[in-house]
């Protein structure tokens, strides 16, 4: 079995800075997402909030229709366009509220150009199937069903153990895997396992993984020089803290907090943020 390391608040703290005197909206960090769907503009809206929320300085949303009108609804400051071609941004986030399914073949070679380039790549959801053979750099953040389906397309050995299994899977497909779960798991290449732990129970409700992909994003596109696996887990860590204090969960574990929604996660992450540079 991998050792796995135990990650924690002054972990966390390396990935997260004040803006100086000579940053401006680019140097914070460009965060493209090309999530949500008609079925699911919510997806679309929820990790759109969260880059802005978690320190991105600038959005851009790639997408049509409900989805679209909803992000410009939600954060009018979002840059919306129907296309990526073309857009400079500093990691992406995809498959967030969307069905491998129903998925247009322009839209599939467009995702295949995203994951095919030099930015790194939030891979969520209905993008999950794409990801084996990619050569960007790639995060994906399957929960137990979804990593279940990547190990079935992978021909992976199914594992008992969540730590060897979440190793092999990132292994094999040369990427960075984050098993969601009450104890978040990040595998890297190389097989390196990092757990994170700063949940609570209350995460458990949908909408939580789309503000994930979010917060994800932009640490990424925040941190272009760092090592992956650790961005990630600082992202997952994060959104754990944020998680607690939206429910009301002191961070000494006292209490039982109360019931949140998604869209609590995402505005809870300024606090959290917070709370680390402090």
């Amino acid at each position: 079995m991998p050792d796995v390391r135990h990650w924690r608040h002054d972990d966390t703290a390396r990935f997260l800075r004040v803006p100086g005197a000579d940053d401006d909206k680019y140097s914070r960090g460009v965060v493209g997402l090309r999530t949500g769907s008609s079925a699911y503009p919510g997806a679309a809206v929820l990790g759109v909030e969260a880059a802005w929320r978690a320190g991105a300085g600038f959005v851009r949303y790639v997408g049509e229709g409900r989805a679209a009108d909803a992000v410009i609804a939600r954060r009018p400051e979002t840059v919306v366009s129907s296309h990526a071609a073309g857009a400079r941004v500093g990691a992406w986030v995809i498959g967030s509220g969307t069905d491998a399914a129903s998925r247009s073949r322009d839209e599939e070679r467009e995702l295949r150009d995203l994951l095919d380039g030099p930015a790194p790549v939030v891979v969520d959801a209905g993008a999950l199937d794409l990801a084996p053979g990619s050569r960007a750099p790639l995060v994906l953040t399957p929960h137990r069903r979804e990593f279940e389906r990547l190990q079935d397309q992978l021909g992976s050995a199914a594992d008992d153990d969540r730590v060897s299994a979440v190793a092999r899977v990132a292994a094999e497909l040369g990427a960075t895997v984050l098993l969601k779960g009450a104890q978040t798991l990040i595998a890297d290449a190389d097989g390196a396992v990092i757990r994170v732990e700063a949940g609570t129970g209350w995460l458990a409700t949908a909408g939580t993984g789309d503000v994930l992909g979010g917060v994800l994003g932009a640490l990424l596109a925040g941190n272009a020089d760092a090592a992956t696996a650790e961005v990630a887990a600082a992202a997952a860590w994060l959104h754990g803290h944020a998680g607690r204090i939206a429910s009301g969960v002191s961070a000494q574990g006292g209490g039982p907090g109360h019931p949140i929604v998604a869209l609590d996660v995402a505005e809870a992450l300024p606090r959290a943020i917070a709370d680390v540079i402090a």
